[in-house]
């Protein structure tokens, strides 16, 4: 028989609730937060009692050919709450092929760039890696950031590194999988075992099933490449410089061009680089992946865009992605270049996801204000309500001003940028014009390539056949550039294949020493004329043929100041990112059917002031 309780007896059972949560709460170390952020917790701060353990993650692969599923290496660094006060936090969590270590910088890794276009370079050396670190640490990033901010900092080694089963695929599917099966494990869905090859099952009992991923350059590429998954409980991933397309990292436009300070770098040398995994598999793993999938598919011959490429590239994995999405990039990144973060960023916000995107000045790599990244993990990981997703689209930190304080944009590029079309006017061997006004009849002019000029020497140069350069009226006002400038060029070469690259500078170039190379660059682009019609499918040129090639330059956000002039630079080899063909390729230019569209805010208008034509 059922008690009934008296409407007294429930008023006091309550009352006793009350209390007795009233009384354990000084005693409950929880989060705190403040302003919409997670604030320290004196009691989360001790690294002393921090619990730090690892485990193996069972993943759904088998990429080094033992018929086993390849289990990830995860560690875990938490508040000891977590375990004697039972008290569950949200996850960050970072991914890397970098913890265990890297290949060494020995002569002949790269591939050889002086060759003609079209030939192969001879064979380049396949250095090791001597794998380092010690259990259960693979990484200290991060931890003293959001440990004592009440989160728990996970970090796991990417296939076929460090401690990881498998095999490094360098934006493969397994490199997609392995942070999801971390991700499900940290929600109760996959397996963990205390040893790599033992039974002995192990929980996470201390997650909340909320998870966030940030990370740099290729630790920035993984959390990008686990929302593509679609994993439930990845709430919200911060790239920082990330690398979505390993097509627009290796090539551009069809031309086989190589990042910033890595001159003969291509997918199978990173591959190399950051093989630190078991060494009685590498064997296998270079034979199936690198030997086979990667020569085969990789292509330095044409650069054109084929079935390998296209898998390796994010932007076409985004239908099942759900995470929040926080970008940061670098303007003047040339290693991965700022394009890399704007094409997955205008992704997610036409799927509708909440995004936002935070550019600065400076080169490759550079996180948000922590600032932004707490209010963002704060939101989605504790829940906290705080408005973030109604904060400004687009982050610009503008010329000469701290990180800390960016200019807010509706979004980007500049709302209020629109395009201009600027036509060229002949001058060569010294500048011609580059000028708003289009007018008919302005012949062609021809260049020569030589490999052993620098960009920045061919800019600065008064008088060389070796580029073409046409420069805008000296600015009476400051232009305001924001988006991405398009580039329509005419030119016929006298060889079957030719390097293209175009610079956007501001000149004069400065002499100050303390001044650096890349702030009279506005922004750069390459292309492979061969590739004219289609970026899968390329042809020799018949020279003296004219043909039309358009193409972007990359993203940026700058103000130009008055006093300078906007320059425009056609040349052939790039120093710095193509190969070299031997010196001697010629390429005409038709003035009348190029055209340089750039984003101005205000418009033609606003340009047509600056310059006064």
């Amino acid at each position: 028989m059922k008690k009934h309780l008296t409407p007294t007896l429930v008023i006091a059972l309550l009352l006793t609730n009350v209390f007795s949560v009233i009384a354990q709460a000084p005693n409950k170390v929880v989060p705190i937060f403040k302003d919409g952020e997670a604030q320290i917790v004196p009691a989360f701060e001790d690294a002393s009692k921090w619990i730090r353990h690892d485990l193996w993650v069972e993943t759904e692969f088998d990429t080094d050919g033992d018929k086993k599923p390849d289990r990830m290496h995860v560690a875990v660094t938490r508040p000891y709450q977590t375990e004697s006060e039972d008290l569950k936090l949200p996850i960050v969590y970072v991914s890397s092929p970098y913890f265990a270590g890297v290949a060494p910088f020995v002569d002949g890794l790269f591939w050889d760039v002086k060759h003609e276009l079209g030939d192969m370079a001879k064979e380049r050396l396949h250095p090791e890696v001597v794998r380092k670190g010690k259990r259960p640490i693979i990484s200290n990033s991060h931890i003293n950031k959001w440990v004592p901010r009440g989160f728990i900092v996970v970090h796991s080694s990417s296939p076929g590194t460090g401690l990881s089963q498998g095999s490094p695929t360098v934006g493969g599917d397994n490199e997609s999988l392995a942070p999801k099966a971390v991700i499900d494990w940290l929600c109760g869905r996959a397996t963990g075992f205390t040893s790599p090859n033992g039974t002995e099952k192990v929980k996470a009992f201390w997650s909340t099933g909320k998870v966030g991923m940030t990370g740099t350059s290729y630790n920035g590429t993984i959390p990008l490449a686990a929302a593509t998954t679609g994993v439930k409980g990845l709430e919200a991933i911060i790239p920082i410089a990330p690398n979505t397309s390993y097509y627009h990292y290796y090539r551009s436009n069809g031309l086989v061009r190589s990042p910033e300070g890595y001159l003969g770098e291509d997918i199978d040398v990173l591959y190399d680089f950051i093989h630190s995994g078991d060494e009685s598999k590498r064997a296998h793993n270079n034979a199936t992946v690198r030997d086979v999938e990667m020569k085969n598919g990789m292509d330095r011959i044409t650069g054109d865009y084929n079935e390998f490429w296209a898998g390796r590239d994010y932007l076409n994995d985004m239908k099942p992605m759900k995470a929040a999405l926080l970008m940061s990039h670098g303007f003047n990144d040339w290693n991965v270049m700022p394009e890399h973060s704007y094409r997955i960023y205008k992704a997610a916000r036409e799927k509708g996801l909440p995004s936002q995107i935070f550019y600065h000045q400076n080169g490759h790599g550079g996180p948000p204000p922590l600032k932004m990244m707490n209010r963002w993990f704060t939101r989605y990981l504790h829940g906290i309500e705080n408005g973030v997703e109604n904060d400004a689209r687009a982050w610009i930190v503008r010329e000469n001003e701290e990180r800390e304080h960016p200019t807010p944009y509706e979004d980007y590029p500049n709302p209020e940028a629109s395009q201009v079309a600027l036509h060229l006017k002949p001058g060569a061997p010294k500048k011609g014009k580059l000028s708003t006004m289009k007018s008919s009849g302005q012949g062609i002019e021809t260049l020569v390539d030589n490999y052993s000029f620098t960009g920045a020497m061919l800019a600065k140069a008064d008088y060389t056949n070796h580029r073409l350069l046409y420069t805008t009226a000296e600015l009476t006002e400051d232009i305001h550039i924001s988006g991405t400038p398009k580039i329509s060029i005419k030119l016929a070469s006298n060889k079957p294949a030719a390097n293209l690259s175009v610079w956007l500078v501001s000149l004069p170039w400065s002499e100050d020493k303390n001044t650096k190379i890349t702030d009279n660059i506005i922004t750069r682009g390459w292309a492979d004329p061969q590739n004219h019609r289609s970026l899968t499918k390329s042809g020799p040129l018949k020279p003296g043929k004219f043909y039309e090639v358009s193409f972007d330059l990359m993203p940026d956000d700058q103000i130009i100041s008055k006093g300078q002039h906007i320059g425009l630079m056609i040349f052939s080899s790039d120093q710095e990112f193509t190969l070299w063909p031997e010196p001697g390729t010629e390429l005409t230019i038709d003035l009348d059917a190029t055209t340089l569209n750039l984003p101005i805010v205000g418009g033609s208008e606003a340009l047509k002031k600056a310059i006064k034509e």
